[in-house]
């Protein structure tokens, strides 16, 4: 655990997040160390699928020569699904280190993630780089991450997806809604998912949208960061990575300029 700074250089901001509904303790934790309050938008919760289908799909994902995990949530989801083993013939890989951190205290030794911690970074590994023929695992959730998926294919690859939880929407209240436009400046958006900043923006009324552009958004990757410019975000800061405290050291008077 980092003590907190003597100077918490995110004192007086608010940080808007955009994690799924009762994921957002690792971002508040950060947050409060650095002197800022946080407030919880999610776009979505996560719901676990657990059918004949989904059992079915894991397990062929898992026996495949290459396993993808792409979020801690689809982990969790796996896990309560069935035992998770790792063969010796197999790699196991995650998308960032916080899915990686997962699989290992789930009992997988050796798992690889990518130090470029996205899609991209995950594609680039070794592992992936010649994957004609052989299977590939992924076990991950409808939307999100298609650039695994298709680049895997489009390769040759055995593709074994297995799809073993859901985002469930979840759009804000009005009053949800009224307390977000009621929030002193300045903000800050920690960006680690594009689908999340679409949802959001989908169910939030254009006057709510056109304040949340005022944000400075802390993007954990270059994709994310040319998606939030494209958006119409002005002041964007590229973090190494989406940890929490990755994400919201983007926003420290030291951080080189994006």
């Amino acid at each position: 655990m980092h003590a907190a700074p003597a100077f918490p250089h995110l004192a007086g901001y608010y940080v808007i997040s955009l994690r799924p509904a009762g994921a957002h303790s690792g971002l508040r934790r950060e947050a409060a160390r650095l002197g800022a309050r946080t407030f919880a938008l999610s776009p979505w919760r996560i719901a676990h699928l657990d059918d004949a289908g989904t059992r079915d799909a894991l397990r062929h994902a898992l026996a495949a020569d290459v396993v993808i995990f792409t979020s801690p949530p689809s982990v969790a989801a796996a896990s309560m699904l069935q035992t998770l083993v790792a063969c010796d013939t197999q790699s196991w890989l995650a998308v960032g280190a916080g899915t990686a951190t997962a699989l290992e205290r789930a009992g997988i030794v050796g798992v690889r993630a990518p130090a470029r911690m996205d899609s991209e970074g995950l594609l680039s590994l070794p592992e992936l780089a010649d994957v004609q023929g052989r299977s590939v695992g992924l076990v991950t959730a409808p939307g999100g991450r298609g650039v695994i998926a298709q680049t895997l294919s489009d390769a040759g690859a055995d593709l074994r997806r297995a799809d073993v939880y859901a985002r469930v929407p979840t759009p804000p209240s009005p009053t949800r809604i009224a307390r977000l436009m009621a929030l002193p400046a300045p903000w800050l958006l920690p960006l680690s998912s594009g689908e999340a900043l679409q949802r959001t923006f989908d169910t939030l009324p254009p006057e709510a949208v056109a304040r949340l552009r005022e944000a400075r958004v802390l993007a954990a990757s270059a994709r994310l960061a040319d998606l939030a410019r494209d958006a119409g975000f002005a002041r964007i800061e590229q973090a190494t990575d989406a940890r929490p405290a990755s994400l919201l050291a983007a926003a420290s008077p030291d951080h080189p300029a994006s």
